[in-house]
């Protein structure tokens, strides 16, 4: 019973409890080391952090749907950099040059329908061939990046349109356009996952799939959706960001999968499926960027960084392991 306790704190608070640690940690270490004018918890600060955040955030909302599932999509990376270069090469095409600013909706819709393209053939291939999420998406990332590379020479892609950046960095209450859409996104995959059939039925899937057969429900297809939403999560978050930014490189977007995963397995969802929180998930990426941008705050480098980051994964997955054990004989503590 203790055991069970721990693991439901584990689950569900542990990941606030942790950005509260950070914030203390980061505020008394930065005043001996950094050498900023401003504290870490300084109001701009934070709200640049939150703006931060919303790219990488949209897409792991996404991802802890399809993780649910008992799936995974490494090929996200490589989405979201192809949907910006659709966005901003089809700004230059003749047929929507002429349309002046009424190209932009245009520009997004094809950035929108090539990402749900994308994950539409990932969930396929998933679900007909049975052939292992993992090696699935793993190959489509290498695929998707070489499609990348070629579709403008290895060069970058840039289409600098001022009302999109106007929309981009527009907002209310210090609050920009990109933490607005990930505020959205979190309320729209909040109540997919709580108040729909879909979204209850992730669970079943992801914990027990023979199980859900004989339920009834169409894993196949349920799988296939999951998989088509965390596309347009991405289009979209690409879509949040390079409409300010203008230009993506071909190697854009490299490594979020794996900034991705650790934020949503440190909210706490389990990789084999069956478990996680789109709230907790939040709180993973809350962390990852106040980590990133607090090691930096002191003066860290990007190796300490990504060393620090990825110790604290392999210590949030052995603790889940420990934590959730079927019997206390198997407890290796």
């Amino acid at each position: 019973m203790r055991r069970q306790g721990l693991a439901r704190y584990f689950r569900s608070g542990a990941i606030w409890g942790f950005i509260v640690l950070e914030l203390i940690f980061f505020t008394v270490a930065g005043a001996f080391l950094s050498n900023s004018d401003t504290g870490f918890l300084d109001p701009g600060n934070m709200l640049l952090l939150l703006k931060q955040s919303a790219p990488l955030g949209i897409i792991a909302l996404g991802m802890t749907v399809v993780m649910i599932n008992g799936n995974i999509d490494l090929s996200v990376g490589a989405i979201f950099a192809l949907c910006a270069v659709v966005m901003l090469d089809s700004m230059n095409w003749p047929i929507l040059a002429g349309l002046g600013d009424w190209a932009i909706p245009f520009a997004w819709g094809l950035a929108l329908l090539t990402g749900m393209g994308l994950g539409l053939v990932n969930g396929l291939i998933v679900w007909k061939t049975g052939v292992d999420a993992f090696i699935v998406t793993l190959g489509a990332m290498l695929g998707f990046r070489g499609l990348v590379f070629m579709y403008n020479g290895e060069q970058p892609t840039y289409h600098l349109n001022w009302t999109m950046v106007d929309i981009a960095e527009a907002g209310i209450f210090g609050l920009q356009t990109p933490v607005l859409v990930f505020a959205a996104c979190i309320l729209g995959v909040w109540l997919l996952m709580n108040k729909t059939v879909h979204g209850r039925n992730a669970y079943p899937v992801g914990d027990n799939r023979e199980a859900a057969v004989n339920a009834g429900i169409r894993v196949g297809p349920h799988m296939v959706w999951n998989y088509v939403l965390i596309g347009f999560l991405t289009a979209l978050s690409s879509i949040t960001f390079y409409s300010a930014s203008g230009s993506v490189n071909p190697n854009d977007g490299m490594l979020y999968e794996l900034w991705i995963i650790t934020a949503v397995v440190l909210g706490g969802t389990k990789l084999s499926g069956g478990r996680g929180s789109v709230i907790a998930t939040v709180g993973g990426i809350i962390a990852i960027q106040l980590m990133r941008k607090g090691l930096g705050f002191i003066g860290a480098d990007t190796a300490m960084v990504n060393l620090v980051i990825g110790s604290i994964l392999v210590l949030v997955l052995f603790l889940d392991r420990q934590l959730n054990r079927k019997s206390k004989q198997d407890l290796r503590i």
